[in-house]
Formats: C-alpha cells, sequence, structure tokens
C-alpha cells in the first residue's frame, strides 16, 4: 500500500556511498497521455518486434531491486490523473507489487491544467519542489517515451544541477538502444553530460542499464537473506492475496522422478501403505481406470483398495469434451463412478472458462500416524494411458493415439517430482481450495440430468480438518505456482485469476545468466517467447537449449496449421534475439521414432528448477488451471564451475542433477565432464545434435552416433497462404489452442 515517504536518515547506497530517491511518472503505466501519445503507444505495442515492452511487472521489479539496494529510499509516485481517482490508483499499484512510495498529483488548475503544456508544467512544478525538499540527495529518474518524459526529465537535469543521478525511460514507442548518455539530436541530447540515461523496452532489460549508471551490484545470492528472495516470488508478488498458500517453504525433499516407470510404483506404493483415517486427494487432467501403476495395481485398484482401507480418497478430474473429439470425457466419468462406488470420492469439474480445462496433476497422500511419510507428487504426468514408459523409450503398453508419426506404441517423455516435508501441506491446500469452492461442477443445466441418470455426484463432501506441516525432510525451498483464469463466477480463492507461474518464470529468467534449459510439450505462444527473448537480449553469454515434440499430438489440418503459425512465431522470436545461443531440439528413439515430449521443466543456471503441468503458451500461462513446483535447493553442488551465474548463488543440487539426468539421457551417456559447464554443456550437445543430422543426411550409412537429440524442423508452417485462410488459422488459434484469459487491461499491457 502507498504511504507517505520521506528520505530521513537514508543510509549510503552499498556500492556507491551515494544516497539517491526515485521518481517515477505512473502516467505511463496507467495509460495516462495525449491521444498523440496514446497512439505512439499503441503502434508500439502492435508493432512486431522481439522486444518485450510489458510494462507493470518489469517495472516494480525495478523500483523494488532500487529500495531493496538502499533501504528506506523514498519513492515518488507522479500523476497527472485526477484526485478522485487515487484510491483506485493505490489498489491498482498494490496489485502490481510496487514499493511503498509517496503518491504526488500534478497541480492542474481547473482550466489551466487542460491547456497544451499545462499537465508538463504541473509535474514539472510537483517534482521541483520535492527534489527542493530533499536536497541532501540525488535523484532517479524514471519514465516512458511515449509522451512528455524525455523532454521533462531533460529540463529538471538542465535546471538542478548534480540532483539528478540517472534517468531511465521505457521504451513504449521507439527503440532507442542506448545504454549510456543520450547521443546529440536525440530526445535528449541538451541533457548534462553528467548525467547517464538508459534506454530498454522493459524492466527487465532496463534495471542492469540503470545499475550500472548509479555504480550498484547485482543482488548475490550468497549475501544475508540467501538466494531465495531473488529467485522465488514473494507473497505479494504472487499477485492473489485470496488464497491461503504460503509464498514458500523450506526443509523439503524433492525427488525427481522420469518418466511414468519411475512415478507409478512409488505413486503405488504411497496407496498402498495408506489405512483408516489416512487422506489421500487428486487434481488430474484425464484419469484411466485401468492404467497400470505396477505389475500387480491399476489406478482403480490402488485408489478403491485404499478407500476400502479406511482411507479418505478424494478427488477432482477436468470434466472433459468428448472422447470422440479425442478428449476423455468417458475414460474420466469411469474413474469417477468406479473409485465413488468403492467408497471414494472423485467429482468431475467443469469450473473453468469457456473451451478451458483443469491441468493441474496432483496427487497428495498424508498418513495420520506417519506424517513424515506425507508425500506430494507433482507434475506432468496423469495416471492415464500412454503414460508408463522409461529412459529406453519402447512406450506404455496401454497406449492412446497420437499423430500417426509416433506410431501405434508412442514413446512418451515426462517428468513428475516427489516432494517430502512441509511443502506437502501447501500442496493439500491447493486442492483443498478447489474442493471448497462453492460454484457448480457445472452450470450447464443439461448436465444436471445426465448426471442424475449416469449416478455422478455433483457435491463435494466436507473433508477433516487440515493437519500440520509434516516435518521438515530435506534442503529444498518449495514454491508452489499456478494459473487460474479470471471468469465469472470468479474462483473464491484466486478472484481476479492467478498467473503465478508466468511472473514465477519472468522473475527467474531476469536473473539467467549462462543456461536456461527447457523441456515443454507446448513452445508456441509469442508472450511468452517474448520472455525468453527478454533474457537473451540482457545477457549476450545466455544459452537457451528447449527440448520439443517434432510433431503436435494431433493431426488435423487446421490443428496442425494453427499450432504451426504459433510455433513458428514463438521460435522466430527467440532466434532473432539468441541466434546461434538458441539451440531448439526434438527427441527420437534409437530406431529413429520421434518420442513425444510430455514434459514441462525448466532449469536456470543450475540455480533454480520447475516441474509442473504448465506448458510455455497463453493457455497454460493465463487460461486454465495449472500447478508447477519451483525448487532452489540450499545444498550446494561444488563441482566446477560451482557458481555459473557468477551471482553467488552457486550451483544447487537439485536442479543440476535434473539438467544431467536429463541431458545424459538424450545424449546417452553416463560421463559427466563435459556437462557441468554450460558453454561446454552446450557445445557437447550441438555437436551430438549435428552427428546424427548428418548421419541421417547421408542415408544413415554405418553406426549411428551417440545421442537422440535432432535440429528441430517442425511441421509445415502456414506460409503463404491467402490472406481468408490465414485469418480462419489465426482465429482458430487465439480462440481454441491457445487463448488468453488475462482480464482486459493486463492482455492490453502484456502483463502477467
Amino acid at each position: 500500500m502507498l504511504t507517505a515517504g520521506t528520505a530521513g536518515d537514508t543510509p549510503p547506497s552499498r556500492s556507491t556511498g551515494m544516497r539517491y530517491g526515485v521518481v517515477y511518472d505512473l502516467d505511463g503505466t496507467l495509460g495516462l497521455m495525449s491521444p498523440g501519445g496514446l497512439l505512439r503507444r499503441v503502434r508500439g505495442l502492435l508493432s512486431p518486434t522481439t522486444r518485450d515492452r510489458r510494462s507493470v511487472l518489469g517495472m516494480s521489479g525495478v523500483l523494488r531491486e532500487l529500495v531493496a539496494q538502499q533501504p528506506d529510499t523514498p519513492v515518488l509516485y507522479l500523476t497527472s490523473a485526477p484526485r478522485w481517482s487515487i484510491g483506485l490508483i493505490r489498489e491498482r499499484m498494490r496489485n502490481d507489487v510496487y514499493p511503498p512510495g509517496t503518491l504526488l498529483t500534478a497541480e492542474r488548475g481547473l482550466l489551466t491544467g487542460w491547456r497544451p503544456g499545462g499537465i508538463r508544467r504541473g509535474k514539472e512544478r510537483t517534482i521541483d519542489r520535492a527534489l527542493r525538499r530533499e536536497s541532501q540527495l540525488r535523484w532517479v529518474l524514471i519514465g516512458d517515451d511515449a509522451d512528455d518524459d524525455p523532454g521533462l526529465f531533460r529540463e529538471l537535469a538542465a535546471a538542478s544541477p548534480g540532483r539528478v543521478a540517472a534517468i531511465a525511460l521505457r521504451e513504449v514507442v521507439g527503440d532507442h538502444r542506448r545504454n549510456s548518455s543520450a547521443a546529440a539530436g536525440s530526445p535528449l541530447g541538451e541533457c548534462a553530460s553528467d548525467v547517464p540515461v538508459v534506454w530498454a523496452p522493459n524492466g527487465e532489460e532496463l534495471l542492469p542499464l540503470l545499475r550500472s549508471s548509479l555504480g550498484l551490484s547485482p543482488p548475490r545470492g550468497d549475501a544475508p537473506g540467501g538466494a531465495a528472495p531473488h529467485w522465488l516470488l514473494g507473497g505479494a508478488e504472487r499477485g492473489n492475496e485470496a488464497t491461503r498458500l504460503r509464498a514458500w517453504t523450506e526443509g523439503n525433499a524433492a525427488h525427481a522422478l522420469l518418466h511414468g516407470c519411475s512415478y507409478f510404483p512409488a505413486l503405488a506404493d504411497a496407496l498402498a501403505r495408506t489405512g483408516p483415517g489416512d487422506l489421500i486427494t487428486i487434481l488430474g487432467w484425464r484419469g484411466d481406470t485401468d492404467e497400470r501403476l505396477s505389475p500387480g495395481w491399476t489406478v482403480g485398484e490402488a485408489l478403491v483398495g485404499a478407500a476400502g482401507r479406511g482411507a479418505l480418497v478424494r478427488g477432482l478430474l477436468w470434466r472433459s469434451y468428448s472422447s470422440a473429439l479425442g478428449f476423455s470425457a468417458a475414460e474420466n466419468r469411469e474413474l469417477a463412478l468406479h473409485v465413488t462406488a468403492g467408497g471414494g470420492q472423485v467429482l468431475l469439474d467443469q469450473r473453468t472458462r469457456p473451451l478451458g480445462s483443469h491441468h493441474q496433476k496432483l496427487v497428495v497422500v498424508r498418513y495420520r500416524q506417519r506424517p513424515a511419510d506425507d508425500v506430494a507428487f507433482v507434475g506432468g504426468i496423469d495416471i492415464a494411458h500412454s503414460r508408463r514408459d522409461d529412459d529406453r523409450h519402447a512406450g506404455d503398453p496401454q497406449s492412446r493415439p497420437l499423430h500417426a508419426a509416433y506410431g501405434p506404441r508412442p514413446a512418451w517423455h515426462d517428468v513428475q517430482v516427489g516432494l517430502r516435508g512441509p511443502a506437502v501441506r501447501d500442496a493439500e491446500e491447493v486442492f483443498r481450495e478447489r474442493w471448497e469452492d462453492p460454484a457448480a461442477l457445472s452450470r450447464l443445466p443439461w448436465r444436471v440430468l445426465a448426471d442424475r441418470v449416469r449416478r455422478l455426484q455433483r457435491t463435494a463432501e466436507p473433508l477433516p480438518p487440515a493437519g500440520p506441516d509434516p516435518p521438515r525432510a530435506g534442503s529444498c525451498a518449495v514454491q508452489l505456482l499456478r494459473t487460474y483464469p479470471h471468469r465469472w463466477p470468479s474462483y473464491p480463492f484466486a478472484p481476479r485469476g492467478e498467473r503465478s507461474v508466468a511472473r514465477a518464470y519472468a522473475k527467474a529468467l531476469s536473473r539467467a545468466q549462462r543456461l536456461v534449459y527447457v523441456e515443454d510439450q507446448y513452445l508456441w505462444s509469442m508472450d511468452v517467447a517474448r520472455v525468453f527473448a527478454t533474457a537473451l537480449h540482457r545477457a549476450p553469454g545466455l544459452q537457451l537449449i528447449a527440448v520439443v515434440p517434432r510433431h503436435p499430438d494431433q493431426e488435423s489440418p487446421l490443428y496442425l496449421r494453427s499450432a504451426s503459425l504459433g510455433h513458428a512465431g514463438a521460435l522466430g522470436m527467440v532466434f532473432e534475439a539468441g541466434g546461434d545461443r538458441v539451440q531448439i531440439l526434438d527427441v527420437e528413439t534409437s530406431a529413429g521414432r520421434p518420442v513425444y515430449v510430455h514434459s514441462k521443466v525448466c532449469i536456470v543456471d543450475d540455480v533454480w528448477a520447475a516441474v509442473g503441468s504448465a506448458n510455455f503458451n497463453s493457455r497454460s500461462w493465463t487460461h486454465d488451471s495449472e500447478l508447477t513446483a519451483a525448487i532452489l535447493d540450499d545444498e550446494r553442488d561444488q563441482r566446477a564451475p560451482a557458481d555459473p551465474g557468477g551471482l553467488g548463488d552457486g550451483a544447487r543440487r537439485f536442479a543440476r542433477r535434473l539438467r544431467l539426468d536429463l541431458m545424459r539421457e538424450h545424449l546417452q551417456t553416463e560421463d559427466d565432464s563435459e556437462l557441468l559447464d554450460p558453454d561446454r554443456a552446450a557445445a557437447a550437445i550441438r555437436g551430438s545434435v549435428a552427428a546424427l543430422d548428418a548421419w541421417h543426411a547421408h542415408g544413415c550409412r554405418g553406426p549411428r552416433p551417440a545421442g537422440r537429440l535432432r535440429r528441430h524442423a517442425g511441421d509445415e508452417p502456414v506460409g503463404d497462404s491467402p490472406d481468408r485462410r490465414r485469418l480462419v488459422v489465426n482465429t482458430a488459434y487465439r480462440t481454441v489452442l491457445d487463448p488468453d484469459g488475462r482480464p482486459l487491461g493486463l492482455k492490453l499491457r502484456r502483463g502477467f
């Protein structure tokens, strides 16, 4: 909340000894500008560019770091908005996690404030008075280039020699790409020569330039307080005050389970050990009653057996679209009826946006008498057909059809993570919030009659009170991240939706220096690609390695064209930003059959790792329900390089181990020596891919090179289709394949 800010006895900056204050012109963020400025901003937003012009999350992060670097920094927020709107502005700024400060409204006479230049002169007088009151400080002036800020800041710097420490401007309109004092003839060409001026299209790229101009160092992970606040979202940064989830928990054990053949036996064992009073909760996109978890147990048998022993079994499965369309309506309905008839309760949940789904994949098992054994499984693996594969990729004998290129028994690559410790309590809370939602499971009237005929239950039975945290079990901080759309009626636990998955990726990527390793089912969305492109622009030594499926899972012409449209645009954006630092790859078996990559994994600089259900597209970041675990291990891996990012974060055991396990599998090697260093790992992968591609290009003659990774070419893009057909494809992509669940204001601002 905005409060009155004062300079007081402001301590010096840790890096330079200079005491500074911050003036931030809010009007560009609020969209308050002249008609000409608004037109220029709209034109800038619509222009094709790899430069991400998101404003809200990134710019609030800039101000938060300036305040963190120098505690008690006064922050003055300037706006020309009328006084009656101050409450709305404060609400907006609280939602966007701006640090506390003083909100100043520019002077306006009843008539003079609306004359040409009147607002600018009012702002100038307001800032000038504030600067004079704090004569012992130098000031950082922050705004954007859509309207008056460049000229206004220039005049203030010229009129107050020695009082302005730096000027920072977000490029809403232009693409200035300056990182030092502006050249003559530019909008700031007359500025005093000792005032550095920095420009960037977003907060992530602006912040390092501003740090450099002020002589500040990036926050270090080995400083007091540790690395967690620099990598994980603070409570307010989640953007959802209604949730009962904690920001993160510490003292957890995290164990990566690669493929269904690792996950399913672990799940079967956890279910088999349940008894009277224990609790099992399930969230799923799809569930198959007859899918084998182990040689002696199917999903249905394991859950009904637990209920028969006295365990409380509760689940929510997505109320899917028709199985005739390739979805899971019949399968989910069968599992719900089977478990409910066996003494548990599984409900079908359609509380989504139109064309949306519940995509979270979670199983929590809590033991009344053995809390140290409590476990939560989070990731990309549903308890369903096709998921029970292993690193040999022979496929699940209980398969489901995909694109014909994958064959009758598709090879399936996926990752789940098992969590023990206090994070299990938060995972249970994710389930409880949805289970206790009072809204009807389905609002379609014809569903009521169908459910009665099929004897499907529609009312959730009460859960017992939640137990305390399980005891500490390991060295990992775990943050549970979610996506919920903005919908009506709203979720009581996320009334404005939640986009903490997107916010967490934006924060982690803003700290990336050396290597981002990604595995994902859908790398499609332009808004998501911009976040990666921003990181590549900001860090010239950063490498991006992304492993994706060779083909989509479906092969209808409209689906393929729509998927290709989004895929080509997103990949084109990251390639333009990173050039040969970007490798987009797919996987094949030793027999040359493509592997369907279904995992949703991201590892940044061997520090921060995320495993979950959320793909890298707008649907998963804004529209469907999703759940991802971000993991920051307190235990360091001391093998060289001990600090890949160079920011004091070190290499963390869980993140590095997961990256090495995945890379070793894809390269078919047991040797880590060439994979520890990010640059050498990227070179090793590039060499393996080149060798295998060349072997295929020469007719597969001679011994097959080791490794399974190929350069990803993708399916045939839309290309030069007629405008009318391209319009149909683009509409299908944005409304059906990759819809956007953000409120309108966030869509327009490209914020999350």
